[in-house]
């Protein structure tokens, strides 16, 4: 080798080292760049008429919700001014007033309570036991994510109304009808529906990472399974369960669809008057409804944040415990009892899970005469046909997929770099972290109007107007939507690892870009994948943001052209939601089996 072979290899070298000491925190300046570009600016637009009425600053808008009954009931009265005791005394009274947003606190906490109770027996399931179809089960558990609330609602009628398959299956064995609908009961159940699959993803993962030396050792030490799970397992799986239930609160609290089609107005949250509000042109009153809305929900995060910080425990070299089988050749009393309460548990969510998309996927196939298959036919025939104003089936998949796709290419690099961010050591991460975590908490209405106001219809700078086109936008909002999901999976799994193994890389001379592609990342590689699959299904199923952002074009997605469908026949709209569920049942096992062997999700 010549002396300018060597010289030209050490070049290289130096510029390789270079590129890495310096990749990681220009990462992470692009990361921010992207959010306040595609998330914080578009909002700020929309938020700020909160405080600026007819070119003043003002805060008449905060002051009228706060002290209007009708949003806060008895709070609004401490406000106005009334002393705490006589608004304790009010509180207590039977006929005190919740408000709008009390009501909606209290449906999101009634919603969290019944999904982590249904998500933490699936988690249950999945992490300590073996069955045929184990692995698809795990992977189809996102799958609600991606059921436009509006279908979600058809399924629902079709099982639990007046003439629904429940009240049916009841008339069979002699018992009376049912009416639940509408109701706040379905409301709750139907947020369970969403979220408890969440929360039993979360806890899987989690529960999969116990060590099991630790289990044994307690075991070994007198104390009994009860004791053990306690001292041991709980302590490792409580900050997911709560994690889960933080998520499903604030999603829930956020809601709108579904309160909507399966309440009605009398039950309506703060959310459908946000929307309301806006519809109605009150951009001040809206906005400020909605800052109300973003501060409860981000204190909710936050408040789990630090719970997360004090409780996290590093997992080292834990040995995960190895699942059993479900169905072993004998097994005694004692490990029969949890058997049968997974079977009944089994049995409540083949009603409150499978029922309301098996009675949409027969509603695709059924008609006044019986079955049939012309709803399908009513696809084809729409996609054949090309008129420029009618939605395509076809092209909705295709836009669904490619958004999917896309999201997901900004999402996950961008999820991972701020997980990395938010797991250092600093004062104040906890707030930052929290900042970061603010799309959970806004409004998809907002962020649909912020990006149209803002970056679709155009901005001004240096005299240069900048204007995107509506796909690029719908993509930074799927993006923006699923990006706090890879944090909130990733960022736990990178914190409880062994510091000292990415200290030893560091001594090596490994740069903190290299010592987290060749230690870290592969040690929360399952973490990484399960992240990727709830950005890739959250976008695949976002409507509210979607809605604003395509109206007027074709950039439709299967959510948007089920919405349309809708509106004129049920039939084709039960069809075009069975594509949705087809489509992305294979993209999400696709997209679950990517990180092979080592993903444990």
């Amino acid at each position: 080798m010549t002396d300018g072979d060597q010289a030209d290899g050490r070049t290289r070298q130096r510029l390789r080292a270079a590129v890495e000491r310096r990749s990681l925190p220009a990462l992470a300046v692009l990361s921010v760049a992207v959010l306040v570009v595609v998330f914080y600016y578009p909002v700020a637009t929309v938020l700020v008429d909160a405080v600026l009425v007819e070119g003043r600053m003002t805060l008449r808008a905060f002051r009228g919700i706060l002290t209007d009954p009708f949003y806060f009931g008895e709070l609004a009265r401490l406000f106005a001014g009334d002393s705490p005791l006589a608004v304790i005394d009010a509180l207590l009274s039977g006929d005190r007033r919740l408000g709008v947003v009390g009501f909606t606190a209290y449906q999101a906490t009634l919603s969290t309570v019944a999904s982590v109770l249904l998500g933490v027996p699936l988690a249950y399931l999945l992490a300590r036991y073996e069955f045929p179809g184990r692995e698809t089960v795990r992977s189809l558990t996102i799958l609600p994510f991606v059921l436009p609330s509006i279908m979600v609602a058809v399924g629902f009628y079709a099982t639990f109304g007046a003439n629904g398959t429940l009240n049916a299956t009841l008339a069979l064995v002699g018992l009376g009808p049912v009416d639940l609908l509408p109701s706040l009961s379905a409301i709750v159940v139907a947020h369970a529906f969403y979220n408890a699959p969440l929360v039993a993803r979360i806890t899987t993962a989690a529960w999969e990472s116990v060590d099991a030396g630790a289990v044994e050792t307690a075991r070994s030490l007198g104390a009994g399974p009860f004791r053990a799970f306690r001292d041991v397992v709980w302590p490792q799986i409580a900050p997911s369960i709560l994690m889960g239930g933080a998520l499903t609160f604030v999603f829930t609290f956020g809601t709108f669809p579904i309160v909507l089609a399966l309440g009605g107005f009398e039950l309506a949250t703060v959310e459908v008057f946000v929307y309301r509000l806006i519809g109605d042109l009150n951009y001040a009153e809206g906005a400020a409804l909605a800052l109300v809305e973003l501060a409860i929900s981000l204190g909710v995060l936050y408040g789990y944040l630090r719970y997360e910080a004090a409780n996290t425990i590093e997992s080292g070299g834990a040995r995960p415990q190895g699942r059993k089988p479900l169905w072993p050749p004998s097994y005694s009393a004692r490990e029969l009892l949890p058997r049968v309460g997974l079977a009944a548990y089994a049995v409540v969510a083949f009603v409150l899970f499978i029922a309301p998309i098996a009675s949409m996927v027969y509603a695709s196939i059924s008609g006044p005469n019986g079955l049939t298959l012309e709803h399908y036919q009513f696809l084809v025939e729409r996609q054949m046909a090309g008129a420029s104003f009618q939605v395509r089936p076809g092209t909705a998949v295709r836009n669904s997929l490619v958004f999917g796709g896309a999201a997901l290419a900004v999402a996950l690099p961008m999820g991972v770099v701020i997980s990395v961010l938010t797991t250092r050591r600093y004062r104040g991460r906890k707030l930052v972290d929290t900042v970061a975590m603010a799309p959970l908490a806004v409004s998809g209405i907002i962020v649909g109007l912020g990006l149209l106001r803002g970056l679709v219809f155009g901005i001004d700078i240096g005299g240069w107007r900048i204007a995107v086109d509506g796909a690029l936008a719908i993509v930074a909002a799927h993006a923006v939507v699923g990006y706090p999901f890879v944090v909130r999976i990733v960022a736990p799994e990178l914190e409880a690892l062994d510091r000292q193994l990415v200290e030893s890389a560091r001594a090596l001379g490994a740069p903190r870009a290299r010592a987290l592609l060749d230690v870290e990342l592969p040690l929360v590689w399952p973490a990484v994948i399960a992240g990727a699959a709830f950005a890739f299904a959250l976008s695949v199923g976002e409507f509210t943001a979607t809605a604003v952002l395509a109206s007027g074009t074709g950039q439709y997605t299967m959510p948007i052209a089920i919405e349309r469908f809708i509106g004129r026949r049920l039939g084709p709209a039960t069809a075009m939601g069975v594509v949705l569920l087809v489509v992305t049942s294979v993209s999400f096992v696709l997209v679950d089996r990517l990180g092979g062997d080592r993903v444990g999700l």
